[in-house]
């Protein structure tokens, strides 16, 4: 794999092979680019989560999500940050509160629950 394109999904098992600094690599190369990014590394990681999150398939509902908000009108590369965005307030909220948060359940399930409600419209009007 030599090029990451955010509107095409990455194949799932030449990604996967690829040395995570390798992936980033790619990521950063193809969304370096785009207008406004305060921090273009951390955006790039973003991307990179969420498409290693696709490319394990079933084992998480992002794929899923993804495809679903395509399916509402999203380009693939605005599903991406869609999907983005709500890890990304799960990251913050992590980093917030730490483990008091999780009470000893699965540090996932409220991101899943998140991913479910998430539509096209209610990503458009929070931008």
């Amino acid at each position: 794999m030599e090029v990451y394109d955010p509107d095409s999904a990455p194949d799932p098992e030449p990604w996967l092979a690829l040395d995570e600094w390798e992936r980033l690599d790619l990521v950063q190369a193809a969304v370096s680019d785009e207008p406004h990014l305060p921090n273009p590394k951390l955006h790039a990681t973003f991307h990179l989560i969420v498409e290693n999150q696709v490319a394990m398939g079933d084992e998480t509902p992002v794929a899923a999500a993804l495809e679903r908000l395509i399916g509402e009108g999203l380009s693939r590369h605005d599903a991406v940050h869609a999907v983005g965005s709500v890890l990304s307030s799960h990251v913050y909220r992590a980093m917030r509160l730490g483990g008091e948060a999780l009470d000893g359940g699965d540090p996932n399930e409220s991101y899943w629950l998140d991913l479910d409600s998430l539509t096209a419209e209610v990503w458009r009007r929070s931008r």
